[in-house]
């Protein structure tokens, strides 16, 4: 003979199974928020101009704000940050003339989605 369960019963079994997925699914996004912050940061670094190296150096992951569903990280230039958009998109020289760009930023910021994408689809999968 099978156990008879009612509807409340049920419902609050599904909604215990749902929120236990919840749980395990944020857990899972904030650990791919990490790691895609980590790897933005190394692959600025690794493609930053060199002149003395401290601008590639400067760039770290910082946490912005975490609560219980959500995590926001961002990836900036710590003492360099006056550096970056003249690196980034090339600049005007004192005599005349200008320095080419070398994008390093904006590569890193596009491969930086599709990995947080990936991980994140690999984690719920």
């Amino acid at each position: 003979m099978l156990p008879v369960t009612s509807i409340d019963d049920m419902a609050s079994e599904i909604m215990k199974g749902l929120q236990e997925y919840a749980d395990l699914a944020d857990t899972e996004v904030k650990k791919a928020v990490r790691k895609t912050a980590t790897e933005v940061r190394k692959e600025i670094s690794s493609n930053a101009p060199e002149d003395t190296g401290a601008y590639a150096k400067s760039w770290t992951a910082k946490k912005v704000s975490e609560n219980s569903h959500s995590l926001q990280m961002t990836v900036y230039s710590k003492n360099r940050y006056q550096l970056a958009h003249l690196l980034e998109h090339g600049h005007a020289k004192r005599g005349g003339g200008r320095v080419a760009g070398k994008p390093h930023i904006a590569p890193a910021e596009q491969n930086g989605e599709e990995l947080l994408e990936n991980l994140i689809r690999k984690a719920l999968s």
